[in-house]
Parts: structure tokens; sequence; C-alpha cells
């Protein structure tokens, strides 16, 4: 199997960044779930950070919609 490191440029709305915290809080309340997994010691912002980049590049991958292109503004590969 082979990796490359990747780098994202992404831009995000007041409002996921909202659904992201607000997720973020919730999963607080559920500390022995697999969510936590790799987690362990970031901070509230990164969770946060996180979360969208992770609905972003899951929305992007698995349903791709033009307007998808937006969210993502720059990619840079270095393998």
């Amino acid at each position: 199997m082979q990796t490359v490191d990747a780098t994202f440029t992404l831009s995000y709305t007041p409002e996921q960044y909202d659904r992201a915290r607000q997720f973020v809080e919730d999963m607080k309340r559920h500390p022995d779930r697999v969510y936590w997994r790799g987690k362990e010691g970031k901070s509230d912002e990164e969770l946060i950070i996180i979360q969208i980049v992770h609905w972003i590049l899951s929305g992007f991958y698995n349903n791709y919609s033009p307007s998808k292109r937006r969210q993502i503004l720059h990619m840079r590969s270095a393998s």
C-alpha cells in the first residue's frame, strides 16, 4: 500500500462550523465512542476543524457535486 501526504485548503461556512461545534459537544457526552480513537489531547478547536474537514472530504468523495469544488480551494500532494 502506498501513502501520500496531501494538503487541502478548504472553505467552510459559519453554519458548518456551528454544526461541527455542536457535534463535538455531543461527542463529549459519550467518551466511550469510537469517535475518540486517535483524538486524545486535541483541543475543542482542533476537533471542530477535524470534523469539518471530515464532512467536506467525505461528501466530496462519496457524493460529488460541482458545489463541492468551491469548498476545496487547493490541494497539494507530496509523494
